[in-house]
């Protein structure tokens, strides 16, 4: 190192303290600028020894790199100096500039701080500005354009020792050291930037590379399902298109992925389960619906709905999860349909044909309100009919648990019967209660598998002689009831005549010609009435109905 005494500075000087502050510069880590600062103070600024102290996030100084004896690097790399300590001694001895000088005549005040410290051995200075080995001399280095300028922040701090030439620094080489203290500030503080810069895009390539595999992950769960998956649209004019659909879906419906796509769930549910669909919510909802196949056959489904949300834009897509359930729903159907209808002829039992008929029936109140007379008068009007007649005769109106009187005419159409034994146009619901004549004998010669054959063949002609609509349930044993609404008497009278011919036609069991008859009673069915009361009033006109005709017209022939 030139002293301030030469008028010029050696090229080379200059050229080899260019270098070093260009290896500082170009180091690839933190780690790597570091020990190139250490190494640049020996190299190209002829001191004997260099420490970078670097400042940690607690505050204290840690030695980071060290530069000059391998047997000194070996002890003091690592260790922590305190903050306090450290601003102790920024605040004492001589300010060169930034730079700051400890003479050994102060320095030995800090000889038992927690700073590490690396004591150099030499003889007694001789002149003036000879370097004693005792001398301290250091370089604060801060995060601002301007070296201790107002808001700087200490980085760390370059502490020196012994320059090579054995004189303290003149003007030259304290200006050079605050110059490089100064640009290794920024060598640091940008080598910090790029190693956050650089775990930040390895976090964000860990980040990516988590997310492509939980997209990978979720693909393959969709795509290879065992059960339907679609994604639909959330949101907007197209709320509810499907946008992509697996395999097990588009078997399921027998529909390939590309038609699946001009399709909404609204377009491909049942007709009565359109309700259902729109009842169903979008976040956890469920549901249980029929939705078209391409051949035209619907197929019994569950539905459970979950929300794909972005984190700026909010939900954006509805994941539907479908689930086929037809094997369920028609063990459950025939459950159902054993439980409602008779096991022997597959009508409908004797809980479902009054389940059938109680649904028609209003029950009757217990009392009526103040002004309902006349409310019933104004909705009766309508029926061509006085609403004493249409009650039947002394039956009171049920009113149900409703705001008013007339709440229920919102909901039920009343049933009402023919006035009288004359045929005055009245329709309503009638009652066909059917018994058969002689079939005990059959099961008395032939067995019960004989008569079970006959009783098999009658249900057949029932259901066959009545319209669509109407009911024919067995009541039990040998008895059967029809209820066919929208007839009146004569009407009633034709159908039962009809019936009885069906009936009494041979009936072919195991090569035998059977006959039975058939007793008819008719009862009519109307408001105010229960449907025990329905039952028995056609029961009884039945018996009326059999005893009227003569006994071998009864019989099976």
């Amino acid at each position: 190192m030139e002293t301030e005494s030469e008028p010029y500075v050696r090229l080379a000087t200059l050229r080899q303290l260019h270098q070093v502050m260009a290896d500082m510069n170009t180091a690839r880590s933190l780690a790597d600028t570091l020990q190139t600062v250490a190494d640049g103070i020996v190299n190209g600024l002829g001191y004997e020894l260099a420490a970078v102290n670097l400042v940690r996030p607690d505050g204290d100084l840690v030695v980071a790199a060290f530069a000059g004896n391998s047997a000194a690097e070996a002890l003091i790399t690592g260790r922590v100096g305190s903050r306090d300590a450290w601003e102790r001694r920024l605040g004492m001895g001589e300010a060169w500039g930034d730079l700051r000088f400890i003479p050994h005549t102060e320095g030995w005040v800090l000889d038992d701080d927690d700073v590490p410290q690396w004591y150099t051995d030499g003889p007694e200075p001789r002149f003036e500005d000879e370097w004693h080995p005792s001398d301290r001399l250091f370089a604060p280095m801060y995060t601002s354009t301007v070296q201790g300028g107002a808001g700087g922040e200490l980085i760390g701090v370059i502490s020196v020792d012994r320059p090579r030439n054995g004189r303290r620094p003149g003007a030259w080489g304290r200006e050079a050291l605050q110059m490089y203290a100064f640009q290794a500030g920024i060598a640091i503080s940008n080598a910090r930037l790029r190693a956050n810069m650089q775990r930040a895009l390895v976090r964000l390539e860990r980040e990516q590379q988590a997310l492509r595999a939980s997209e990978e992950s979720f693909r393959q769960a969709f795509e290879y399902a065992p059960s339907g998956m679609a994604i639909a649209e959330m949101g907007g004019d197209q709320h509810g298109r499907i946008l992509r659909t697996n395999d097990a879906l588009c078997r399921l419906l027998g529909r390939p992925a590309s038609a699946m796509r001009r399709y909404s769930f609204s377009d491909l549910v049942h007709p009565e389960d359109i309700g259902t669909l729109l009842r169903t919510s979008a976040e956890g909802g469920r549901a249980e619906l029929r939705l078209g196949r391409r051949d035209g056959t619907y197929v019994w489904v569950s539905l459970r709905n979950s929300v794909v949300a972005d984190a700026a834009d909010g939900p954006r897509f509805l994941l539907t999860h479908v689930e086929d359930i037809e094997e369920r729903k028609r063990r459950e159907l025939q459950l159902a349909h054993r439980a409602s209808h008779d096991s022997l002829t597959g009508l409908p039992n004797s809980a479902e044909l009054r389940s059938r008929l109680s649904a028609r029936l209003c029950q009757r109140p217990h009392s009526l309100p103040p002004g309902a007379a006349d409310s019933l008068d104004a909705a009766y009007a309508g029926h061509g009919a006085d609403h004493p007649a249409v009650f039947g005769g002394g039956h009171a109106f049920d009113f149900h648990s409703g705001p008013g009187p007339l709440d229920a005419f919102d909901h039920h159409v009343h049933t009402v019967a023919p006035e009288s034994d004359i045929d005055d146009g009245t329709k309503g619901l009638a009652v066909l209660f059917c018994d058969l004549d002689g079939f005990k004998s059959i099961n008395d010669r032939f067995g019960h598998n004989a008569g079970d054959a006959v009783l098999i063949e009658v249900a057949r002609r029932l259901s066959r002689g009545v319209r669509d609509g109407d009911t024919v349930a067995r009541l039990g044993g040998d008895e059967f009831v029809v209820l066919a609404d929208g007839l009146g008497k004569a009407d009633a009278q034709d159908l039962a005549v009809r019936l009885r011919n069906e009936i009494i036609q041979p009936i072919r069991v195991d090569g035998r010609a059977m006959r039975v008859g058939a007793s008819f009673g008719i009862g009519w069915a109307h408001c105010g009435m229960t449907a025990d009361e329905v039952l028995k009033s056609a029961d009884e006109r039945m018996y009326v109905e059999k005893r009227s005709r003569p006994k071998q017209h009864r019989r099976a022939g």
